[in-house]
């Protein structure tokens, strides 16, 4: 249930509906606002980098999580509210720093929630239930997803959306309050249904005081660090994973404000693409629940990964006219329908295989790491599992910004993210299917 409740966020907020309007009529200008929205995930994913480690150990100290959880969902709730307020126009400061401020809080609340899975469940079980968690929690994203775009996404022209219906609360799309809503509504989504993960999970018990917890986790941490010396296999798997991930973020964050600043696409036809990726995503991530058990892991992350690699390349190809870097010509005819130029309907398809991979190489990812360490030290590896998922993913989204900046062109800054795809797919190539334990 806390992947559930916690989905909305990435989906509508950072992937599908918001950060397609901050890109595309928040400001005049897409290329820079783009590079400003890939700017906001780099200040997020340093902070984030930087303090997840020490968060994860001082867990594993002070024993319960969910007393941290509570804490970071009151900023996380609070700063989703505050994007109401980005109107087009408006100082666009405001909605970077609330951005900034619930990614900070979304991501730490789940390094206290992914190190408490080993406790749950037998090791046998543990790739079974993360991948059926995070394939509910797309289920979750396009519940919300859904109801945006039905209810809630008109078009500017026509005051309508697609069912028909004026939005609902007299939503007036020309101030953009239609991908404005998100954001309150993702934090009252999170709200009610981050409640059964505290009512009837067990949590670890209270261990030390908050002040020594703090001093202890720091010099837990330290000790971490050094152990990881003597564990070459876990830590080959945690670069691995820290260059992949980078991939895989630079996907969920820039993809949809991508296709927005190619195809011009509003609030609609991002909200469509969305659900699409969302219903193949949760079928990927159930049919991984299956392989995870069956072929371990590892495997199940490196069938990913190649399905990454293919469809990144795929949209880097695909260009108004074209696709496949010019071999295979494509209608630019418009009926002023749905998807209805032909490079559309190959980034679409393009999605589609994004869409089936990148949920299981996470929660695979997810489900090796709670495998191969001890249920005493779950908390300070998922803190450095969190570290290794941000530490350098500022670079993929920097590096997007750089090249863009620099060329002018959006598909060469988005084809920088195979850089990280192929080269994690190639450590991962050394990581063994499974590491000895320390305890």
């Amino acid at each position: 249930m806390f992947d559930w409740a916690a989905q909305p966020f990435f989906t509508v907020v950072t992937t599908f509906i918001f950060g397609p309007y901050f890109v595309s009529r928040l400001t005049s200008d897409p290329v820079s606002a783009q590079a400003m929205w890939s700017n906001t995930a780099t200040i997020s994913s340093i902070i984030i980098a930087i303090l997840s480690p020490v968060l994860g150990s001082i867990a594993d100290q002070s024993g319960a999580r969910k007393p941290w959880i509570a804490f970071f969902a009151t900023i996380k709730i609070a700063s989703l509210f505050m994007l109401w307020f980005a109107a087009p126009g408006s100082p666009i400061l405001w909605p970077v720093l609330f951005m900034i401020l619930a990614s900070i809080a979304a991501e730490f609340s789940i390094v206290f929630n992914d190190s408490m899975m080993p406790r749950l469940v037998p090791s046998r079980e543990i790739g079974r239930l993360s991948n059926i968690a995070w394939g509910l929690g797309y289920l979750g994203g396009m519940v919300v997803l859904i109801g945006v775009v039905a209810l809630l996404a008109a078009d500017p022209q026509k005051g309508t959306t697609i069912i028909g219906v004026q939005p609902l609360f007299g939503l007036d799309p020309q101030q953009g309050e239609d991908a404005r809503i998100t954001g309150p509504i993702s934090a009252v989504w999170y709200l009610i249904f981050v409640i059964p993960m505290f009512l009837f999970t067990p949590d670890a018990p209270k261990g030390l005081a908050f002040k020594t917890a703090i001093r202890e986790g720091i010099y837990e941490l330290r000790g971490t660090l050094q152990e990881l010396r003597n564990r070459p296999s876990l830590t080959r798997f945690l670069i691995a994973r820290m260059i992949y991930q980078d991939g895989v973020n630079g996907l969920l964050i820039l993809g949809g404000v991508f296709a927005a600043g190619m195809f011009g696409w509003a609030t609609m036809e991002i909200g469509i693409y969305g659900i699409i990726l969302n219903v193949v995503a949760i079928f990927g991530c159930m049919i991984a629940s299956s392989l995870d058990s069956r072929i371990g892991s590892r495997t199940t992350i490196l069938i990913s990964l190649i399905l990454l690699l293919v469809a990144t390349l795929g949209i880097v190809s695909t260009e108004r006219g074209s696709t496949l870097f010019g071999l295979l010509q494509l209608s630019q005819d418009d009926n002023g329908g749905i998807f209805a130029t032909g490079a559309e309907k190959a980034y679409l398809l393009f999605g589609i295989l994004i869409g089936f991979a990148f949920g299981p190489v996470q929660a695979s990812s997810r489900s090796y790491l709670a495998r191969n360490v001890a249920l005493s030290e779950a908390g300070r590896y998922f803190g450095i599992y969190a570290l290794t998922g941000r530490a350098t993913s500022f670079m993929a989204t920097l590096l997007f910004s750089i090249v863009t900046y620099a060329t002018g062109s959006a598909h060469l800054g988005m084809a920088t993210l195979l850089i990280f795809l192929v080269a994690g797919l190639l450590l991962m190539l050394r990581v063994p299917d499974t590491i000895k334990t320390a305890h």
